[in-house]
């Protein structure tokens, strides 16, 4: 799943000060091997370079009226 900018998005890096927070997608930038990063915005800070596999995104009641009316 790829992600855009203005995702809420829950961040999974046992290594970072943000693990299990959620933030938003603030900018997404391409590899030279056509894969995304993710800059990923926290209340109080930024991850930067985050990879697609360590993004979970939040379902937000818009989302589930969406699927309700499909």
């Amino acid at each position: 799943m790829s992600f855009e900018k203005d995702d809420r998005v829950v961040f999974h890096d046992k290594h970072s000060e943000y693990d299990g927070e959620t933030g938003r997608v603030t900018q997404v930038m391409e590899t030279m091997f056509g894969d995304a990063t993710y800059t990923v915005s926290f209340d109080d800070g930024q991850e930067t370079g985050v990879p697609e596999d360590s993004l979970e995104l939040v379902e937000t009641e818009d989302d589930e009226d969406d699927e309700a009316d499909a």
